[in-house]
C-alpha cells in the first residue's frame, strides 16, 4: 500500500527486453537506501518487487500484462520515474490509499501555466469515468492528486510547483501517456451496492 506522495524522482538506467517480459534497472538512492530483495517500490504508480540493489539502483521484472496495461512498456533508458516506498503502518497518511495497481492509461491532453501552478487536462478511459469525481482523488503516475473537474472522458488537476518540480508531471508535454489509479474506496462502494448501482 502507498500514499500517492512521491520520494523520489528516478531514472531508468537499462531497459532488459525479455521472452514475456521486461527488467527495469532504476536509479533511486533514495529508495535503495533500506531495499531488499522482495521489497516493493512505486515506479510510476506500479508495484513493483525488487529483484536486487546495487549503487542506489534496483532492478525489477515487468511481466508483458503490466508492460501491456501501463504506460511501463514506453520507458526507456533515460527516462525520469516517480518512486515511492510502501507506507509503514505507524506513518502518517499524506495522500490517499493507493494500491500501486493501476486501472488504466490517460494521456495528457493539455497543459495551462499560471503564475504558482499548472492546471492540466488528461484523457479518461469510459470505464473509468464513474469512480472519477470532482475534488475526489486520482493517483496519476502514482502521484495523489485532487480532481479540479471530472467529465465523462476527461478529468483535470491542479500542479503547485513542487509537484512540478519534483516529480514526472512537471516534464510532461501533451500525447505523454499516463498511468491511472482510482479512488479504491469508490471500487468497493459500487461492489457493495452490487444492482443498486447503474452502470
Amino acid at each position: 500500500m502507498f500514499t500517492g506522495i512521491v520520494e523520489e524522482l528516478g531514472e531508468i538506467t537499462a531497459v532488459e527486453p525479455l521472452a514475456d517480459s521486461a527488467r527495469l534497472a532504476i536509479r533511486g538512492p533514495l529508495v535503495t537506501e533500506d531495499a531488499v530483495h522482495g521489497a516493493s517500490i512505486a515506479v510510476n504508480g506500479v508495484c513493483l518487487t525488487v529483484v536486487e540493489t546495487r549503487d542506489g539502483i534496483f532492478t525489477a521484472d515487468v511481466m508483458k500484462e503490466t508492460l501491456d496495461r501501463s504506460s511501463l512498456g514506453a520507458l526507456k533508458a533515460g527516462s525520469r520515474v516517480n518512486l515511492e516506498r510502501p507506507v509503514r503502518l505507524n506513518d502518517r497518511l499524506g495522500g490517499h490509499l493507493v494500491q500501486g495497481h493501476v486501472d488504466g492509461v490517460g494521456t495528457l491532453i493539455s497543459r495551462e501555466p499560471g503564475e504558482r501552478w499548472d492546471v492540466v487536462t488528461f484523457s479518461l478511459p469510459e470505464d473509468l469515468a464513474r469512480y472519477v469525481v470532482d475534488k475526489g482523488s486520482i493517483t496519476v503516475d502514482g502521484i495523489s492528486l485532487t480532481v479540479v473537474e471530472a467529465t465523462k472522458d476527461r478529468f483535470s488537476v491542479s500542479l503547485i510547483p513542487t509537484t512540478l518540480d519534483l516529480t514526472t508531471l512537471g516534464h510532461k508535454v501533451p500525447g505523454d501517456p499516463v498511468n491511472l489509479e482510482v479512488d479504491v474506496v469508490a471500487k468497493y462502494v459500487e461492489r457493495m451496492l452490487g444492482d443498486r448501482v447503474a452502470p
